[in-house]
């Protein structure tokens, strides 16, 4: 079972100030993520989390889940029309937002016009942000996880250098490639990649990827595998994620999904990603230990 550590002045509850990731250089990133057997339980926002009134991938999400526990961010970069990066899931519109049709045929100017909506279908006042602004925001704040989508690597890689955010911007990679790309590009690139099997671990090995620069996407369940890539992983002294997005939190109730996130945390996770962050967070607080020396990473602003 990994350790769950208290982290200074973590704060699980509803509060007027923020929980902030105090990571200034790359070299902290990497050792905020540095499995060592002795780690606090991170939590990661899945497009910043699910609450009433407050739509996924927008800088008030995001703000709404600090307020109440520590927490970095899975987000989602697409392209507009004239070539502007904005965070929205999906290829379309109409789930999310007041608009209609496929993000692709707007331009960021036209798409001004909408207003997004919450996961209930609540038209809310904020809209779409461009990646730019939410770096910007994120800057002694948190830590942002892009995933891939339609953006070109080079595009992603040229935003980071440009916003000088390598500290704190990460880069979700489907295979060592991608991440093989980012290295050339920048050698201090952080990444949460997909190592669901052996096989996708013996990939990264064999590619030369430092096991010390990644986080380890592992699955969305708890089951027997799991314990074979948390060894070879933690071995290396990469941490393990399970995401509860396309399972656990499907759950119809909070009680459910507290106990689902428990078992995750019991499995040797040492990162949930899940759409309640909050929830996840609090389920989390009874089986945390008082000691952390990554204690030095969290504080509140």
């Amino acid at each position: 079972m990994v350790n769950l550590m208290l982290l200074g002045s973590w704060a699980v509850n509803g509060q007027s100030k923020m929980n902030v990731l105090k990571i200034k250089t790359p070299q902290d990133l990497h050792s905020f993520f540095r499995f060592t057997g002795k780690d606090a339980m991170l939590i990661t926002g899945h497009r910043g989390g699910i609450v009433k009134g407050f739509p996924e991938n927008s800088i008030a999400t995001f703000e709404n889940t600090l307020r109440h526990t520590p927490a970095f961010f899975e987000i989602d970069p697409r392209l507009t029309k004239d070539s502007v990066i904005v965070l929205m899931h999906d290829p379309t519109l109409d789930r999310t937002t007041t608009g209609k049709g496929k993000l692709s045929d707007y331009t960021f100017e036209e798409l001004k016009q909408f207003r997004l909506k919450d996961a209930e279908g609540n038209v809310t006042n904020y809209g779409i942000p461009t990646l730019a602004e939410v770096i910007e925001w994120g800057r002694g704040k948190t830590v942002l996880n892009l995933d891939h989508k339609d953006v070109p690597l080079k595009m992603s890689a040229d935003l980071i250098k440009k916003h000088n955010a390598e500290a704190y911007v990460m880069l979700t990679v489907h295979k060592p490639e991608e991440a093989k790309y980012y290295l050339g590009v920048n050698k201090n690139s952080m990444f949460s990649a997909f190592i669901r099997t052996k096989e996708e671990f013996d990939g990264y090995e064999k590619a030369g990827i430092p096991f010390t620069q990644m986080i380890a996407y592992i699955g969305p369940l708890v089951k027997p595998e799991n314990k074979e890539l948390y060894k070879i992983l933690n071995e290396k002294g990469t941490m393990c994620m399970i995401s509860a997005a396309s399972s656990y939190d499907k759950l119809k109730t909070q009680e459910e999904r507290k106990a689902a996130y428990v078992s995750i945390l019991k499995d040797g996770a040492s990162i949930l990603e899940s759409d309640y962050p909050i929830e996840a967070a609090e389920a989390a607080k009874d089986l945390i230990k008082k000691e952390s020396f990554k204690a030095k990473f969290f504080g509140l602003k």
